[in-house]
């Protein structure tokens, strides 16, 4: 079930929209911006709905500021209004439709609906981690290298995911993609709020973006994250014995670890990137190396190549 996070300090108000939005989406209450941004940076939801009384700029800005994050700017908001001197200071916030606070009952079910659809019909989004996908990456890395940005960049996967899928099922096996990605997400948001990017390229595929004074001190923390977490999807006769026992890709049974994450890393001191495919090329030679390595781990590039004086 999609996820709706309500935003409003008036415990009416959000009483009565849960009851407009209950029965087909999941809701999460927030009464101030803060606290809806922590639960924003874990778990992605399909839709934010803001309540705006007349004069209230604080969750405008946050509005705009979450938007202007090339993480979350994919994630459609929907406003309530209260009066019609709230519709000029709409102009200027980042919202996709609105609401009258009167006609909530009436309207806000159809607007979350429609708005959630337009934001997975136009915008291109993982739908089960709600992070940005492969045409969002590329023109993340593209844009950064014709600026001539200084960044570093990451790839990482999932080791072991696919024995561990077979046995336990797509369902559970979903539940580890999503539970990645919220790694993610939440120790480059914590280590870098502003300015860093986190995409899904699909299945158990990842790609994040730091500063580069950054990016090992957050790898270093999704693996000890993902290490503790993980093992907890494993039952637990086989989480004890630290392996199961599955088929490989060549059909024969074998033993295998609990999963890892590994993670390659270049960054634009390397070389001179002039395109995105050379990058994440260079990303995925660096994991291909962490993953000779026993369980989760991270491997930088140190080669300097072409890198720019």
């Amino acid at each position: 079930m999609k996820t709706i996070v309500v935003i409003s300090p008036d415990i009416v108000f959000a009483n009565r929209a849960e009851a407009c939005l209950k029965e087909s989406f999941r809701i999460v209450v927030f009464r101030n911006v803060q606290s809806a941004l922590d639960y924003i940076f874990n778990a992605v939801p399909s839709l934010i709905v803001a309540d705006l009384p007349s004069g209230d700029k604080a969750t405008g800005a946050f509005i705009n500021n979450l938007k202007e994050d090339p993480i979350f700017s994919q994630l459609p908001v929907v406003a309530v209004l209260h009066d019609r001197t709230s519709l000029p200071g709409l102009l200027s916030i980042l919202v996709e439709d609105y609401v009258w606070k009167a006609d909530l009952e009436r309207e806000l079910l159809m607007r979350a609906r429609l708005s959630i659809l337009r934001s997975e019909r136009v915008v291109e989004i993982n739908p089960l981690t709600r992070l940005p996908g492969n045409i969002s990456i590329n023109r993340q890395i593209e844009d950064r290298i014709n600026r001539g940005d200084a960044f570093s960049f990451a790839y990482a996967d999932i080791d072991a995911f696919k024995p561990f899928n077979d046995k336990y099922g797509f369902s559970r096996g979903d539940e580890v993609i999503k539970v990645t990605g919220r790694i993610i997400l939440s120790m480059v948001k914590n280590r870098q709020p502003q300015g860093g990017f986190v995409g899904h390229v699909g299945g158990d595929d990842f790609v994040f973006i730091t500063d580069i004074a950054v990016m090992e001190e957050t790898a270093g923390e999704i693996v000890a994250a993902f290490d503790d977490l993980i093992p907890t999807f494993y039952d637990q006769e086989d989480r004890e014995q630290g392996f199961i026992r599955s088929v490989d890709r060549r059909g024969k049974t074998r033993d295998f670890p609990i999963m890892g994450i590994s993670i390659g890393i270049t960054d634009t001191r390397c070389r001179r990137f002039s395109h995105y495919g050379e990058l994440t090329e260079t990303a995925a030679e660096m994991k291909k190396q962490a993953k000779q390595r026993r369980g989760s781990s991270f491997a930088v590039d140190q080669r300097r190549g072409n890198a720019p004086e």
